[in-house]
């Protein structure tokens, strides 16, 4: 099912110095929301603030709510790291496959219908099936949620952006460590990828 109303997303501008800017816009089809990495591990103090957190999820819930009653698909994408994964190079041990750690939190769990996608590394895309996922779902447009702003969603959102989809990040569904981080991130995809970066009660999904 396609949204009712159109969301709209900005795909450049005029850069000429001597001249105002110019926005083209153009509307959005066919909406998947990919929920990412909103897991114990991460949601959990020492990594996302609580304060934090409880806002972010109580913001998610709330688009997906919406996201459900319209028929948009919904896609956890979720870490699922081995015992001895690499990324433990570079990061403590977190979301190890079959451990608690590794569900998403009890306020958003999955529901009857939506999809799941596991993956071991920033990108939901990397060595994973979400892009096969989407095209088989007629999918042009993903709408990003979750933690961490400049690092999973970030790459997410990169490696959407290569592939041709068009990209939307609800600026009060995701959030990182630091309001520095969350606001870094945002900005890069806003300027590097095009992204749509609005409240989540500004979207009509």
């Amino acid at each position: 099912m396609v949204s009712a109303k159109p969301i709209y997303v900005l795909l450049g501008k005029s850069l000429n110095p001597g001249r105002a800017n110019v926005f083209w816009w153009r509307p959005l089809s066919r909406q998947a929301v990919l929920v990412v990495d909103m897991l114990k591990d991460f949601i959990k103090p020492g990594f996302i603030p609580p304060e934090r957190a409880s806002e972010t999820i109580k913001a998610i819930s709330r688009l997906l709510k919406r996201a459900r009653a319209r028929g948009v698909p919904v896609v956890y994408v979720c870490d699922s790291h081995l015992p001895d994964d690499g990324e433990f190079r570079l990061w403590p041990r977190h979301a190890v496959r079959g451990t608690e750690g590794a569900e998403v939190v009890e306020e958003l769990k999955p529901q009857e219908g939506d999809y799941v996608v596991r993956k071991r590394r920033y990108s939901g895309f990397y060595g994973t099936d979400l892009d096969l996922l989407l095209r088989e779902l007629g999918v042009d447009t993903v709408v990003i949620v979750g933690v961490a702003t400049h690092i999973c969603v970030l790459h997410t959102a990169a490696d959407a952006y290569f592939r041709g989809y068009r990209v939307v990040v609800p600026r009060d569904c995701v959030n990182a460590p630091s309001d520095e981080d969350n606001e870094w991130g945002l900005r890069y995809m806003e300027r590097m990828y095009g992204a749509l970066v609005k409240g989540s009660e500004e979207l009509e999904i």
